[in-house]
């Protein structure tokens, strides 16, 4: 049996088990109950209702702090997070007093919630600036624009590393001892530190290349390219015209090249322009266009109307309860 699942168990006056139901997933559950003088078992569809649910708090700490000490939930932390996980910087652009608005679906089943809910629409306010993230009729989040994103880079390349230099117009260097641009930004870790691919796309470059040292370029879509310098050495098979998938091990760490010490020199560049990796890290991958977008904006109007009015109105949110003991089975009945 998985920690955290709840099931729900029906005893007779002598304190025997009569049934049993034992969810599998989000539609199937195991219902076990006495036939006669032994136990049967089938699988059954769970039966579930849905509610739509807004939230609404002002940031004191972070994003998932605030929520989960509002809501008590887990869950709702978890998919908003996911929602702007690779659009927005929340450890260095958020500030005390943005809001953020969530409007969700959520499964109840025997009066609880269940499974994880649906997010509709988000919008956080940073700075003053609202951002947005819609769930379109084609189950895939759009901006405010219409434009498909896909978060394609990790938050870090390497597990565990120090982020011991940001991206920088001017830097100075500890080697060459004289300001420099620096347009990436580098990972401290120990040598042989597995090194992986920030996201899908194809190998363009891996051999040595000046005070890079062993580097490995992918090209990955709308233009964008990442680098991955001072390399030790590549993982084999790694090499030009090679597909491979976002947080697949392309290399290790190393301090081969330009290097005071082992590091990742990680960099992200637009169209061969350097851009700073920690701040932009979302690909647009499908525009709408003609009657699917003309029916995402009156959707997108509808959900803009429920988000203004839950900041101006703050409804107040109901709190997931504990579930209790139940025992509710009088004869075997398909729940």
């Amino acid at each position: 049996m998985v920690s955290g699942i709840h099931y729900q168990i029906s005893k007779d006056e002598n304190k025997a088990i009569r049934q049993i139901l034992l969810p599998l997933n989000d539609e199937l559950q195991i219902h076990i109950y006495k036939d006669g003088d032994s136990y049967a078992f089938e699988a059954i569809p769970i039966i579930s209702s849905v509610q739509t649910e807004a939230f609404s708090t002002t940031i004191t700490s972070s994003p998932s702090y605030n929520i989960l000490k509002e809501t008590g939930s887990n869950k709702l932390a978890q998919i908003f997070i996911a929602g702007f996980k690779y659009s927005l910087n929340f450890k260095n652009d958020i500030q005390k007093g943005d809001r953020l608005v969530m409007i969700y679906e959520q499964k109840y089943r025997l009066g609880q919630p269940f499974s994880m809910p649906t997010l509709n629409v988000a919008m956080i306010e940073m700075n003053g600036k609202r951002h947005f993230i819609y769930l379109n009729e084609d189950e895939r989040y759009y901006d405010e624009k219409g434009h498909e994103v896909e978060g394609f880079l990790l938050a870090r390349p390497v597990t565990g590393a120090r982020l011991s230099s940001g991206f920088t117009k001017r830097r100075w260097h500890p080697v060459l001892h004289k300001w420099k641009a620096h347009l990436g930004v580098d990972y401290a870790a120990r040598s042989g530190t597995p090194v992986v691919a920030a996201g899908s796309g194809r190998v363009n470059y891996a051999q040595r290349m000046g005070s890079y040292g062993n580097l490995v370029k992918i090209s990955h879509a709308d233009g964008y390219e990442t680098r991955y310098a001072h390399l030790k050495s590549f993982r084999r098979g790694i090499h030009r015209g090679k597909q491979v998938k976002k947080g697949q091990v392309i290399g290790y760490v190393g301090t081969t090249g330009r290097s005071t010490g082992p590091h990742l020199h990680f960099e992200l560049r637009k169209h061969s322009s350097p851009v700073n990796p920690l701040k932009v890290v979302q690909v647009t991958t499908k525009k709408l266009t003609g009657e699917s977008k003309k029916a995402f904006l009156t959707l997108k109007e509808k959900y803009d109307k429920q988000v203004e009015s839950q900041l101006l109105n703050k409804t107040p949110f109901k709190k997931e309860q504990p579930l209790q003991s139940i025992s509710y089975f009088d004869k075997r009945t398909k729940v």
